[in-house]
Protein backbone atom coordinates (compact mmCIF):
# COMPACT_ATOMS: atom_id res chain seq x y z
CA UNK A 1 0.00 0.00 0.00
CA UNK A 2 1.27 3.69 -0.35
CA UNK A 3 2.77 5.38 2.24
CA UNK A 4 -0.24 7.92 2.83
CA UNK A 5 -2.04 4.40 3.73
CA UNK A 6 0.16 3.32 5.57
CA UNK A 7 0.28 5.96 7.62
CA UNK A 8 -3.57 6.37 8.72
CA UNK A 9 -3.49 2.53 9.39
CA UNK A 10 -0.76 3.39 11.87
CA UNK A 11 -2.83 6.18 13.13
CA UNK A 12 -5.89 3.53 13.74
CA UNK A 13 -4.00 1.38 15.47
CA UNK A 14 -2.76 4.29 17.54
CA UNK A 15 -5.91 4.90 18.66
CA UNK A 16 -7.08 1.32 19.23
CA UNK A 17 -4.05 0.96 21.62
CA UNK A 18 -5.27 4.28 23.48
CA UNK A 19 -8.40 2.91 23.76
CA UNK A 20 -8.72 -0.93 22.91
CA UNK A 21 -12.38 -1.36 21.63
CA UNK A 22 -12.02 -5.27 21.80
CA UNK A 23 -15.01 -8.37 21.53
CA UNK A 24 -14.00 -11.00 23.12
CA UNK A 25 -15.88 -14.67 23.23
CA UNK A 26 -14.80 -16.65 25.93
CA UNK A 27 -15.72 -20.48 26.23
CA UNK A 28 -15.34 -22.58 29.10
CA UNK A 29 -15.88 -26.40 29.05
CA UNK A 30 -14.94 -29.59 31.02
CA UNK A 31 -11.95 -31.59 30.01
CA UNK A 32 -13.43 -34.84 30.19
CA UNK A 33 -16.95 -35.76 28.97
CA UNK A 34 -18.71 -39.21 29.70
CA UNK A 35 -19.98 -41.05 26.92
CA UNK A 36 -23.96 -42.01 26.32
CA UNK A 37 -24.86 -45.69 26.08
CA UNK A 38 -28.22 -46.95 24.01
CA UNK A 39 -31.20 -43.99 24.50
CA UNK A 40 -29.59 -42.50 27.84
CA UNK A 41 -28.11 -39.14 27.13
CA UNK A 42 -25.34 -37.99 29.83
CA UNK A 43 -25.40 -34.28 29.42
CA UNK A 44 -21.92 -32.63 29.57
CA UNK A 45 -21.36 -31.50 33.44
CA UNK A 46 -20.29 -28.62 33.37
CA UNK A 47 -22.62 -27.64 30.99
CA UNK A 48 -19.97 -25.62 28.20
CA UNK A 49 -20.53 -21.79 29.03
CA UNK A 50 -19.92 -18.93 26.79
CA UNK A 51 -19.17 -15.24 27.82
CA UNK A 52 -19.04 -12.59 25.45
CA UNK A 53 -17.13 -9.23 27.05
CA UNK A 54 -15.66 -5.86 25.85
CA UNK A 55 -16.59 -2.96 24.57
CA UNK A 56 -16.47 -3.79 21.30
CA UNK A 57 -20.31 -5.36 21.17
CA UNK A 58 -21.73 -1.68 22.37
CA UNK A 59 -19.91 0.08 19.46
CA UNK A 60 -21.14 -2.75 16.88
CA UNK A 61 -24.36 -2.46 18.35
CA UNK A 62 -24.62 1.72 17.28
CA UNK A 63 -23.36 0.89 13.95
CA UNK A 64 -26.40 -1.30 12.98
CA UNK A 65 -28.75 0.99 14.84
CA UNK A 66 -26.74 3.54 12.71
CA UNK A 67 -28.43 1.48 9.56
CA UNK A 68 -31.39 1.23 11.02
CA UNK A 69 -32.12 -2.24 11.85
CA UNK A 70 -33.17 -1.31 15.23
CA UNK A 71 -32.41 -3.12 18.25
CA UNK A 72 -33.82 -6.75 16.80
CA UNK A 73 -30.60 -6.49 14.67
CA UNK A 74 -28.03 -6.61 17.45
CA UNK A 75 -29.14 -9.05 19.27
CA UNK A 76 -26.33 -12.31 19.33
CA UNK A 77 -27.05 -15.74 19.05
CA UNK A 78 -25.62 -18.77 18.76
CA UNK A 79 -25.47 -22.67 18.13
CA UNK A 80 -22.98 -25.08 19.37
CA UNK A 81 -22.47 -28.63 18.82
CA UNK A 82 -19.80 -31.62 18.34
CA UNK A 83 -17.21 -30.94 15.31
CA UNK A 84 -18.15 -33.74 13.91
CA UNK A 85 -21.94 -32.67 13.13
CA UNK A 86 -21.29 -30.72 10.44
CA UNK A 87 -23.15 -27.04 9.43
CA UNK A 88 -26.96 -28.53 9.94
CA UNK A 89 -28.06 -26.57 12.84
CA UNK A 90 -30.53 -29.16 13.25
CA UNK A 91 -27.66 -31.01 15.46
CA UNK A 92 -26.71 -28.45 17.42
CA UNK A 93 -28.12 -26.33 20.73
CA UNK A 94 -29.33 -22.73 20.32
CA UNK A 95 -27.64 -20.48 22.28
CA UNK A 96 -29.27 -16.97 23.59
CA UNK A 97 -27.52 -14.81 25.53
CA UNK A 98 -28.80 -12.98 28.41
CA UNK A 99 -27.01 -9.91 29.84
CA UNK A 100 -25.52 -10.23 33.11
CA UNK A 101 -24.97 -7.65 36.44
CA UNK A 102 -21.18 -7.14 34.82
CA UNK A 103 -22.80 -6.25 31.36
CA UNK A 104 -21.34 -9.51 29.85
CA UNK A 105 -23.01 -11.84 27.77
CA UNK A 106 -23.91 -15.30 29.27
CA UNK A 107 -24.85 -18.34 27.49
CA UNK A 108 -25.27 -21.91 28.16
CA UNK A 109 -25.63 -25.11 26.10
CA UNK A 110 -26.96 -27.42 28.67
CA UNK A 111 -28.22 -30.34 26.50
CA UNK A 112 -25.09 -31.72 24.57
CA UNK A 113 -23.69 -35.04 25.03
CA UNK A 114 -21.67 -37.92 22.92
CA UNK A 115 -23.48 -41.33 22.10
CA UNK A 116 -21.41 -44.30 22.03
CA UNK A 117 -22.29 -44.15 17.91
CA UNK A 118 -19.16 -41.75 18.37
CA UNK A 119 -15.98 -43.77 18.31
CA UNK A 120 -13.72 -40.64 19.12
CA UNK A 121 -11.30 -40.43 21.90
CA UNK A 122 -11.13 -36.77 21.76
CA UNK A 123 -13.53 -34.35 20.59
CA UNK A 124 -13.85 -30.40 20.09
CA UNK A 125 -17.15 -28.16 20.50
CA UNK A 126 -17.92 -25.62 17.59
CA UNK A 127 -19.61 -22.87 18.71
CA UNK A 128 -21.32 -20.68 15.48
CA UNK A 129 -21.98 -16.99 16.51
CA UNK A 130 -24.80 -14.64 14.49
CA UNK A 131 -26.11 -10.86 14.32
CA UNK A 132 -29.89 -11.69 14.58
CA UNK A 133 -30.01 -9.90 11.73
CA UNK A 134 -28.58 -12.90 9.73
CA UNK A 135 -24.88 -11.19 9.76
CA UNK A 136 -22.12 -14.35 10.85
CA UNK A 137 -19.71 -13.32 13.44
CA UNK A 138 -17.77 -16.41 13.03
CA UNK A 139 -16.93 -19.74 14.10
CA UNK A 140 -15.20 -20.60 17.33
CA UNK A 141 -13.50 -24.05 18.51
CA UNK A 142 -13.20 -25.48 21.96
CA UNK A 143 -9.97 -27.29 23.15
CA UNK A 144 -9.80 -30.73 23.33
CA UNK A 145 -12.19 -32.91 25.37
CA UNK A 146 -11.45 -36.32 25.98
CA UNK A 147 -14.09 -39.00 26.23
CA UNK A 148 -13.90 -41.70 28.73
CA UNK A 149 -16.73 -44.01 29.22
CA UNK A 150 -17.78 -43.80 32.95
CA UNK A 151 -15.18 -42.05 35.73
CA UNK A 152 -12.18 -44.43 36.95
CA UNK A 153 -13.04 -46.25 40.06
CA UNK A 154 -9.30 -48.18 40.22
CA UNK A 155 -6.26 -46.62 41.70
CA UNK A 156 -4.90 -44.13 39.69
CA UNK A 157 -1.28 -44.35 39.11
CA UNK A 158 1.29 -42.06 38.35
CA UNK A 159 2.74 -43.97 35.49
CA UNK A 160 -0.65 -43.15 33.76
CA UNK A 161 -1.30 -39.07 34.34
CA UNK A 162 -3.99 -39.16 31.72
CA UNK A 163 -7.00 -38.29 33.93
CA UNK A 164 -4.83 -37.51 36.86
CA UNK A 165 -5.63 -33.39 37.97
CA UNK A 166 -2.11 -31.15 38.55
CA UNK A 167 -1.27 -28.75 40.60
CA UNK A 168 -2.26 -25.49 39.49
CA UNK A 169 -4.80 -26.86 37.10
CA UNK A 170 -8.50 -25.44 36.42
CA UNK A 171 -10.92 -27.47 37.89
CA UNK A 172 -15.15 -27.48 38.85
CA UNK A 173 -16.69 -28.59 41.83
CA UNK A 174 -20.74 -29.72 41.46
CA UNK A 175 -23.05 -31.58 43.48
CA UNK A 176 -25.88 -33.84 42.90
CA UNK A 177 -28.32 -34.56 45.77
CA UNK A 178 -29.48 -38.24 45.79
CA UNK A 179 -27.76 -38.48 42.51
CA UNK A 180 -30.48 -36.73 40.50
CA UNK A 181 -29.85 -34.62 37.37
CA UNK A 182 -32.29 -31.76 38.19
CA UNK A 183 -30.13 -31.12 41.45
CA UNK A 184 -27.07 -30.27 40.22
CA UNK A 185 -25.04 -27.24 41.85
CA UNK A 186 -22.24 -25.81 41.09
CA UNK A 187 -19.71 -24.30 43.15
CA UNK A 188 -19.51 -20.20 41.91
CA UNK A 189 -18.72 -16.51 43.13
CA UNK A 190 -21.11 -14.36 42.96
CA UNK A 191 -21.15 -10.70 44.54
CA UNK A 192 -17.35 -11.66 46.04
CA UNK A 193 -19.28 -14.93 48.03
CA UNK A 194 -19.28 -18.38 47.42
CA UNK A 195 -22.33 -19.42 46.40
CA UNK A 196 -23.96 -23.46 44.99
CA UNK A 197 -25.70 -21.93 41.45
CA UNK A 198 -27.94 -23.94 39.52
CA UNK A 199 -27.40 -21.81 36.64
CA UNK A 200 -23.76 -20.69 36.37
CA UNK A 201 -20.17 -22.86 36.95
CA UNK A 202 -16.95 -21.39 38.35
CA UNK A 203 -13.37 -22.75 37.53
CA UNK A 204 -11.17 -22.68 40.16
CA UNK A 205 -7.28 -23.26 40.01
CA UNK A 206 -6.47 -26.30 42.35
CA UNK A 207 -3.08 -25.53 44.10
CA UNK A 208 -1.31 -27.95 46.11
CA UNK A 209 0.24 -25.68 49.16
CA UNK A 210 3.05 -26.71 51.56
CA UNK A 211 2.07 -27.92 55.02
CA UNK A 212 5.11 -27.05 56.44
CA UNK A 213 4.51 -23.23 55.83
CA UNK A 214 2.92 -21.02 57.92
CA UNK A 215 -0.97 -20.68 56.55
CA UNK A 216 -0.76 -17.37 56.27
CA UNK A 217 2.74 -18.02 53.76
CA UNK A 218 1.17 -20.97 51.61
CA UNK A 219 3.87 -20.91 49.18
CA UNK A 220 2.41 -23.23 46.08
CA UNK A 221 3.73 -26.23 45.49
CA UNK A 222 3.97 -28.59 41.69
CA UNK A 223 2.97 -31.73 41.27
CA UNK A 224 -0.04 -33.82 40.96
CA UNK A 225 -2.49 -33.39 43.54
CA UNK A 226 -3.47 -36.62 45.93
CA UNK A 227 -5.49 -37.49 48.60
CA UNK A 228 -4.75 -35.85 52.34
CA UNK A 229 -3.38 -33.16 50.77
CA UNK A 230 -3.33 -29.00 51.87
CA UNK A 231 -5.04 -27.44 48.81
CA UNK A 232 -6.03 -23.50 48.18
CA UNK A 233 -9.20 -23.47 45.40
CA UNK A 234 -8.62 -19.41 43.86
CA UNK A 235 -11.31 -18.39 41.53
CA UNK A 236 -10.04 -17.89 38.18
CA UNK A 237 -12.65 -14.97 37.61
CA UNK A 238 -12.56 -12.80 40.97
CA UNK A 239 -9.38 -14.20 42.52
CA UNK A 240 -11.04 -15.11 45.78
CA UNK A 241 -10.08 -17.90 48.19
CA UNK A 242 -11.30 -20.25 50.12
CA UNK A 243 -9.16 -21.09 53.16
CA UNK A 244 -6.78 -23.91 53.13
CA UNK A 245 -8.54 -26.97 52.79
CA UNK A 246 -7.36 -31.07 52.71
CA UNK A 247 -8.93 -32.97 49.81
CA UNK A 248 -10.28 -36.14 50.79
CA UNK A 249 -11.89 -39.30 48.73
CA UNK A 250 -15.67 -40.08 49.07
CA UNK A 251 -16.78 -43.82 49.44
CA UNK A 252 -20.30 -44.30 50.17
CA UNK A 253 -20.99 -40.86 51.88
CA UNK A 254 -17.90 -41.30 54.36
CA UNK A 255 -14.31 -39.56 54.22
CA UNK A 256 -11.42 -41.89 54.03
CA UNK A 257 -8.19 -40.49 56.20
CA UNK A 258 -5.88 -42.50 55.45
CA UNK A 259 -6.35 -42.15 51.47
CA UNK A 260 -3.58 -40.52 49.75
CA UNK A 261 -3.63 -42.27 45.83
CA UNK A 262 -3.80 -39.75 43.04
CA UNK A 263 -7.20 -37.83 42.37
CA UNK A 264 -8.72 -38.34 39.42
CA UNK A 265 -11.72 -36.65 37.09
CA UNK A 266 -15.06 -37.31 37.85
CA UNK A 267 -14.00 -38.30 41.15
CA UNK A 268 -16.09 -37.94 44.35
CA UNK A 269 -14.44 -35.59 46.84
CA UNK A 270 -14.78 -34.09 50.40
CA UNK A 271 -12.94 -30.58 51.54
CA UNK A 272 -11.94 -30.70 54.89
CA UNK A 273 -10.88 -27.08 56.70
CA UNK A 274 -7.36 -27.76 57.83
CA UNK A 275 -6.84 -27.12 61.42
CA UNK A 276 -10.56 -27.58 61.82
CA UNK A 277 -12.96 -30.42 63.92
CA UNK A 278 -14.28 -32.45 60.88
CA UNK A 279 -15.65 -29.11 59.65
CA UNK A 280 -16.16 -29.63 55.96
CA UNK A 281 -17.54 -27.50 52.92
CA UNK A 282 -20.81 -28.25 52.40
CA UNK A 283 -24.06 -26.60 50.59
CA UNK A 284 -27.39 -25.77 52.01
CA UNK A 285 -29.59 -24.80 48.96
CA UNK A 286 -27.54 -21.75 47.20
CA UNK A 287 -25.63 -21.44 50.72
CA UNK A 288 -21.78 -22.57 51.33
CA UNK A 289 -21.91 -23.54 54.83
CA UNK A 290 -19.31 -25.87 57.00
CA UNK A 291 -20.93 -29.20 57.60
CA UNK A 292 -19.01 -31.08 60.99
CA UNK A 293 -18.60 -34.75 59.79
CA UNK A 294 -19.37 -37.46 62.45
CA UNK A 295 -16.97 -39.61 63.89
CA UNK A 296 -17.46 -43.58 62.77
CA UNK A 297 -16.68 -45.57 66.28
CA UNK A 298 -15.64 -48.84 64.59
CA UNK A 299 -13.54 -47.03 61.85
CA UNK A 300 -11.34 -44.48 62.87
CA UNK A 301 -10.15 -43.60 59.52
CA UNK A 302 -13.61 -42.64 57.98
CA UNK A 303 -15.95 -39.90 59.04
CA UNK A 304 -19.66 -39.64 58.06
CA UNK A 305 -20.72 -36.31 55.25
CA UNK A 306 -23.84 -35.49 54.32
CA UNK A 307 -25.18 -35.21 50.75
CA UNK A 308 -24.28 -31.47 50.51
CA UNK A 309 -20.54 -32.04 50.92
CA UNK A 310 -19.76 -34.65 48.86
CA UNK A 311 -18.78 -32.81 45.36
CA UNK A 312 -17.75 -34.12 42.01
CA UNK A 313 -14.21 -32.74 41.00
CA UNK A 314 -14.05 -32.29 36.83
CA UNK A 315 -11.00 -30.54 34.71
CA UNK A 316 -11.66 -27.84 33.11
CA UNK A 317 -10.68 -25.79 30.34
CA UNK A 318 -10.61 -22.04 29.00
CA UNK A 319 -10.11 -20.79 25.52
CA UNK A 320 -10.78 -16.93 24.72
CA UNK A 321 -10.92 -15.01 21.55
CA UNK A 322 -10.69 -11.27 20.95
CA UNK A 323 -10.78 -9.20 17.80
CA UNK A 324 -11.66 -5.99 17.17
CA UNK A 325 -13.26 -3.63 14.22
CA UNK A 326 -11.30 -0.09 15.46
CA UNK A 327 -9.69 -0.09 11.87
CA UNK A 328 -12.20 -1.06 9.58
CA UNK A 329 -16.19 -2.29 9.35
CA UNK A 330 -15.83 -5.88 8.86
CA UNK A 331 -17.89 -7.63 6.78
CA UNK A 332 -16.61 -10.96 6.58
CA UNK A 333 -17.08 -13.61 9.51
CA UNK A 334 -13.83 -12.67 12.31
CA UNK A 335 -12.98 -16.14 12.34
CA UNK A 336 -10.44 -17.77 11.64
CA UNK A 337 -9.18 -16.10 15.02
CA UNK A 338 -5.18 -16.42 15.38
CA UNK A 339 -4.69 -17.45 18.99
CA UNK A 340 -0.97 -16.81 20.26
CA UNK A 341 0.88 -19.70 22.31
CA UNK A 342 4.79 -18.84 21.88
CA UNK A 343 7.29 -17.07 20.71
CA UNK A 344 10.82 -17.96 19.85
CA UNK A 345 13.21 -15.16 19.08
CA UNK A 346 16.32 -16.41 16.79
CA UNK A 347 19.41 -14.21 15.57
CA UNK A 348 20.41 -10.55 16.55
CA UNK A 349 21.06 -7.40 15.17
CA UNK A 350 19.51 -6.50 11.86
CA UNK A 351 18.71 -9.88 11.40
CA UNK A 352 16.56 -10.59 14.21
CA UNK A 353 13.29 -12.63 13.65
CA UNK A 354 10.60 -13.66 16.12
CA UNK A 355 8.85 -17.02 15.18
CA UNK A 356 4.90 -16.51 16.45
CA UNK A 357 3.45 -20.37 17.34
CA UNK A 358 0.02 -20.61 17.80
CA UNK A 359 -3.39 -21.90 15.83
CA UNK A 360 -5.38 -20.62 13.43
CA UNK A 361 -2.98 -18.48 11.65
CA UNK A 362 -2.83 -17.34 7.93
CA UNK A 363 -1.46 -16.06 5.21
CA UNK A 364 -3.63 -12.80 5.35
CA UNK A 365 -2.25 -11.77 9.13
CA UNK A 366 1.01 -9.32 9.96
CA UNK A 367 2.33 -9.24 13.04
CA UNK A 368 2.71 -5.59 14.48
CA UNK A 369 4.73 -4.69 17.49
CA UNK A 370 3.05 -1.97 18.61
CA UNK A 371 2.03 0.58 16.11
CA UNK A 372 4.82 -0.82 13.82
CA UNK A 373 4.06 -3.45 11.44
CA UNK A 374 6.80 -6.13 10.39
CA UNK A 375 7.24 -7.79 7.57
CA UNK A 376 5.56 -11.24 8.10
CA UNK A 377 6.04 -14.79 6.51
CA UNK A 378 3.35 -17.07 6.61
CA UNK A 379 5.21 -20.30 7.35
CA UNK A 380 2.14 -22.66 8.67
CA UNK A 381 -1.55 -22.65 10.39
CA UNK A 382 0.97 -23.08 13.62
CA UNK A 383 3.89 -20.91 13.12
CA UNK A 384 4.38 -17.29 11.37
CA UNK A 385 8.11 -15.62 10.88
CA UNK A 386 8.62 -11.94 11.22
CA UNK A 387 11.54 -9.61 11.06
CA UNK A 388 12.09 -7.55 14.55
CA UNK A 389 11.50 -4.07 13.69
CA UNK A 390 14.65 -2.04 14.87
CA UNK A 391 14.01 0.18 18.19
CA UNK A 392 14.62 3.40 15.76
CA UNK A 393 10.56 2.50 14.48
CA UNK A 394 9.94 3.54 18.07
CA UNK A 395 11.37 6.96 18.08
CA UNK A 396 14.78 5.74 20.12
CA UNK A 397 18.56 5.30 19.31
CA UNK A 398 20.25 2.04 20.22
CA UNK A 399 22.77 4.46 20.98
CA UNK A 400 20.53 6.47 23.42
CA UNK A 401 18.64 3.22 25.01
CA UNK A 402 18.84 3.61 28.74
CA UNK A 403 15.33 1.83 29.87
CA UNK A 404 13.34 -1.39 28.63
CA UNK A 405 10.76 -0.63 25.77
CA UNK A 406 7.71 -2.97 26.11
CA UNK A 407 5.51 -3.22 22.85
CA UNK A 408 2.10 -5.31 22.81
CA UNK A 409 2.32 -7.63 20.06
CA UNK A 410 -0.82 -7.74 17.84
CA UNK A 411 -1.98 -9.76 14.23
CA UNK A 412 -3.76 -7.24 11.91
CA UNK A 413 -5.80 -9.40 8.82
CA UNK A 414 -5.21 -7.29 5.86
CA UNK A 415 -8.82 -6.23 5.63
CA UNK A 416 -7.93 -4.52 9.13
CA UNK A 417 -9.37 -6.53 11.91
CA UNK A 418 -7.64 -6.29 15.02
CA UNK A 419 -6.60 -9.64 16.54
CA UNK A 420 -4.71 -8.55 20.46
CA UNK A 421 -2.84 -11.42 22.25
CA UNK A 422 -1.53 -10.95 26.29
CA UNK A 423 2.00 -11.07 24.57
CA UNK A 424 4.01 -8.50 24.45
CA UNK A 425 7.49 -7.79 23.07
CA UNK A 426 11.10 -5.88 25.67
CA UNK A 427 13.53 -4.40 24.01
CA UNK A 428 16.39 -4.32 26.73
CA UNK A 429 19.68 -2.17 26.56
CA UNK A 430 22.90 -3.99 27.31
CA UNK A 431 23.30 -4.57 30.78
CA UNK A 432 26.23 -1.98 30.56
CA UNK A 433 23.66 0.98 29.81
CA UNK A 434 21.83 0.68 33.05
CA UNK A 435 21.63 4.07 34.70
CA UNK A 436 24.35 4.26 37.78
CA UNK A 437 26.64 1.48 36.31
CA UNK A 438 29.61 2.52 35.25
CA UNK A 439 29.64 1.88 31.14
CA UNK A 440 33.98 1.66 30.73
CA UNK A 441 36.29 3.17 33.29
CA UNK A 442 38.33 6.25 31.55
CA UNK A 443 36.09 6.86 28.63
CA UNK A 444 34.04 9.82 28.33
CA UNK A 445 30.39 8.60 28.89
CA UNK A 446 29.31 10.67 25.78
CA UNK A 447 31.87 9.51 23.10
CA UNK A 448 30.18 8.34 19.89
CA UNK A 449 33.01 5.94 19.61
CA UNK A 450 32.30 3.98 22.51
CA UNK A 451 28.86 3.80 21.75
CA UNK A 452 29.31 2.61 18.42
CA UNK A 453 31.99 -0.19 19.86
CA UNK A 454 28.71 -1.21 22.71
CA UNK A 455 26.39 -1.14 20.02
CA UNK A 456 28.46 -3.51 17.42
CA UNK A 457 29.35 -5.79 20.57
CA UNK A 458 25.78 -5.72 21.75
CA UNK A 459 24.23 -6.88 18.33
CA UNK A 460 26.87 -8.77 17.63
CA UNK A 461 26.28 -11.27 20.59
CA UNK A 462 22.74 -11.22 20.88
CA UNK A 463 19.38 -8.71 21.18
CA UNK A 464 18.43 -8.74 25.01
CA UNK A 465 15.15 -9.19 24.47
CA UNK A 466 12.25 -10.66 26.26
CA UNK A 467 8.88 -12.09 25.84
CA UNK A 468 6.46 -12.43 27.83
CA UNK A 469 2.74 -13.17 28.38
Amino acid sequence: SNPYQTNLFRDGVRRYLQLPADQTVLILHAKVAQKSYGNEKRFFCPPPCVYLSGPGWKLKQEQIKARDLGEAGFRVCGYMGLDSMGSSLMETQKLSFEEQPDAKGFGCAKALYISDADKRKHFRLVLKLFFSNGQEIGTFHSKLIKVISKPSQKKQSLKNTDLCISSGSKVSLFNRLRSQTVSTRYLSVEGGAFIASARQWAAFTLHLADERCARSEFPLREGYIRYGSVVQLVCTATGITLPPLIIRKVTKQYAMLDVDEPISQLHKCAFQFQGSDRMYLCLSTEKVIQFQASPCPKEANRELLNDGSCWTIIGTETVEYTFSESLACVREPVSPVPLITALQLTGGGDVAMLEVQGEYFHGHLKVWFGDVEAETMYRSPKSLMCVVPDVSAFGSDWRWLRYPITVPLLLIRDDGLIYSSSFTFTYTPEQSFIPGQQVLSDVPQDSDKLLDSIHQEFTRTNFHLFMQS
